[in-house]
């Protein structure tokens, strides 16, 4: 799927070939994964419709979407996100998951959970797929008897549960050296405040919520200052503007 790139030099790029020229986990420093962040927004600043982030991208957002993905060893979300967006496997596409088997790397990524309340949204598809590879970071013991997804929980005390822990942990132990996150707001936020997120790409779609209630692309205590951004390029597709941010330490 083709892009207009606008920045740091115009042209059109193949957002696929793009994204593979990434190289993520090559930026990794030396005790978490190299971390970015993916989000769509409104041009009024919403991330969501309705409770969901799916009325607000088109073809081109899930391209960018999914494309990341499969760059990525693991992909972080929160237990709002995996319920409101019915989650199902990392990587859907067979010719995905076969690319990244050439590169000698596994089939999907790793999908990543941190719960503190053990509420875990077991019935979505991600937990009916047998092939899929889960691990849940919770203080307790979790009942996860109806999963046919593999599953690994690693139990924190929850003075303990941190961000900087888990991606010191998926690092360490599970071999992790790129990490997307997909939300939700208060898990983006929670990055930002522990300063182990290194990029942000973000949708800014073409359309107005209006105002409601929808939520904003992070959530949680105001910084006491602003985090810097760099921009890295900003491409363009059918209205919708692809930003990917540096964010300074």
């Amino acid at each position: 799927m083709d892009f207009r790139q606008l920045l740091p030099k115009p042209g059109t790029v193949d957002v696929q070939a793009l994204l593979s020229s990434l190289g993520l986990g090559e930026r990794a420093p030396a005790e978490r994964p190299y971390t970015v962040v993916n989000f769509v927004s409104s041009v009024d600043g919403r991330a969501t419709l309705q409770g969901r982030s799916g009325g607000l991208g088109d073809d081109g957002d899930r391209a960018m979407f999914h494309g990341l993905r499969e760059q990525v060893d693991a992909v972080l979300a929160g237990t709002g996100t995996l319920r409101a967006e019915r989650y199902g496997r990392m990587l859907g596409r067979e010719e995905r998951r076969q690319r990244r088997a050439r590169q000698s790397r596994s089939p999907e990524p790793l999908a990543c959970i941190v719960s503190r309340s053990g509420d875990i949204p077991i019935d979505i598809p991600l937990f009916a797929e047998p092939e899929a590879k889960v691990v849940i970071f919770a203080p307790t013991e979790l009942d996860l008897a109806r999963s046919a997804a593999q599953v690994i929980i690693v139990r924190l005390d929850p003075g303990e549960l941190t961000l900087t822990t888990v991606l010191r942990r998926l690092h360490a132990d599970f071999g992790i050296r790129s990490l997307l996150c997909e939300g939700g707001p208060t898990l983006f936020g929670a990055l930002v405040h522990e300063a182990v997120v290194d990029e942000l790409f973000l949708t800014l779609a073409p359309k107005l919520a209006g105002g409601g209630t929808g939520l904003t692309i992070s959530a949680g205590p105001e910084l006491a200052d602003p985090r810097e951004l760099e921009l890295s390029w900003l491409l363009e597709r059918n209205g919708s503007l692809y930003l990917r941010y540096s964010i300074a330490a």
